[in-house]
């Protein structure tokens, strides 16, 4: 029996990126592969990409350039891109980069073993297309070895939004639902193996059709998974957050109080330039409905500053707009062009003004994180302790607002679900004893 193959996969980008690279591992195990943590002993690396950040493609053009030497010492080593950086840039990727063997788009690498047997066989293997079969239904069923308690689990993909600054509809494709029984059968495979909490995950994963209810109608049957104890979902569209969704936040004790709800900016004029179809009153109309539902929910959104043609007065409403959502967490981001999209051809805002606005936004950010963590300080959350801390006894785990929490607490096993009492805000955590 000849040895295992050593396989090494860099994973850029979302939570999305983390689950398609864990199906690509799969997807490869029956060519004889299996993971390392290493790419100096690898016999196969596969760069796993991500479009959404800025110069994306030249950081790829950059890492592959660093296994040159590897290649070099190894011929028989087998280089391949995968996800949007594969899909946007094709064949360019292997005519800048000769030791790139294959390239697969995100929606094609349920076709990784056939790609890798032409690779060994000496000759380039190229695959982005968008094909009509549907790549969970051919991806082999996951193995039976035990899970860390938290899981991604992808339900839907592509997006039809068509924002003025994003890649997604050209890279992903238009948006896709993966039938309501399939993504309850790897549920429950999942809660076999020790899973109790599974984060659902969509490019616009509330606009989820591959259940007669939506994706609260999956939630719901989800919510019946003996086992299993907590379910998340992201990133979400505030147009597809319908009434439904809403009230099973309130309904559902299982769907975890944390949403997070992207909003771009507070500026009507800004977010009609972004193709959002939504406004900042709406936006906040619908966060009040939201809270109604579940008061005690946690926000987090996404905003970009320096979009094309944004002002001082456009970012002072975006300013307005989160003090009057107050968010527990956020990501916030300079605007960077994407080519191909509408908004990469508009006259841009100077750099610097875009480094103050960004700043600016960020300090308000944490502030407001910040506060709301010190408001934890004495209540009482659920944690499920995912893994050691660095000090003898410490456990690190999630609360139901998904922060992170550090317990003294040596008799708690990795997969417990615990009742903590928050003593102490940090920065970015939380610590706690055990109730």
């Amino acid at each position: 029996m000849s040895a295992p193959r050593k396989l090494f996969i860099k994973t850029y980008g979302c939570q999305m990126n983390v689950y398609d690279s864990e199906r690509m591992a799969e997807a490869l195990a029956p060519r004889g592969y299996v993971q390392t943590d290493s790419a100096d002993d690898a016999d196969m690396i596969v760069l796993n990409t991500c479009h959404i950040r800025e110069k994306a493609a030249e950081k790829v053009y950059s890492e592959l350039g660093r296994f040159r030497a590897l290649k070099d010492a190894n011929p028989d080593l087998k280089i391949g891109v995968a996800g949007c950086v594969a899909q946007a840039e094709g064949e360019e990727i292997m005519r800048r980069q000769p030791l790139v063997d294959l390239v697969v788009g995100p929606q094609s690498y349920h076709r990784l073993p056939a790609l890798e047997a032409k690779a060994r066989a000496g000759r380039k293997a190229l695959d982005t297309d968008f094909p009509e079969e549907d790549k969970f239904g051919d991806l082999p069923a996951r193995p039976k070895a035990r899970r860390a308690p938290s899981a991604f689990l992808t339900v839907q993909e592509g997006c039809d939004k068509f924002c003025a600054f994003c890649v997604v509809p050209y890279t992903r494709g238009a948006e896709m639902s993966r039938p309501a029984a399939r993504v309850l059968s790897e549920a429950r495979d999942l809660v076999e193996r020790g899973v109790r909490e599974i984060t659902l995950l969509g490019q616009n994963v509330n606009a989820y059709h591959g259940h007669p209810g939506g994706l609260a109608g999956l939630i719901r049957e989800l919510a019946a998974i003996d086992g299993l104890a907590r379910i998340r979902f992201t990133t979400s569209h505030p147009n597809d957050m319908d009434d439904a969704l809403i009230a099973a936040h309130g309904e559902v004790e299982k769907l975890m109080p944390y949403l997070h709800l992207p909003v771009q900016s507070g500026s009507d004029r800004v977010l009609k330039a972004m193709n959002r179809k939504h406004s900042a009153e709406s936006y906040v109309r619908l966060i009040e409905r939201i809270r109604a539902a579940r008061p005690d929910i946690l926000l987090s959104g996404d905003f970009i500053v320096g979009f094309p043609g944004e002002t001082e007065a456009d970012f002072q409403q975006t300013l307005a707009l989160v003090e009057a959502v107050e968010y527990g967490q956020c990501y916030s981001f300079k605007y960077s062009p994407r080519p191909g999209t509408p908004a990469a051809e508009r006259a841009h805002v100077d750099e610097a003004v875009k480094d103050d606005r960004l700043q600016r936004l960020q300090a308000l950010l944490k502030r407001q994180q910040r506060a709301v963590q010190d408001r934890m300080v004495g209540r009482t959350v659920s944690v499920l302790f995912e893994k050691p801390g660095r000090e003898a006894g410490q456990m690190v785990g999630k609360s139901d607002h998904l922060h992170s929490v550090f317990v003294d607490a040596p008799q708690v096993a990795v997969g417990d679900l615990r009742a903590v009492r928050i003593t102490a805000s940090a920065p970015n955590s939380l610590a706690g004893t055990l109730v």
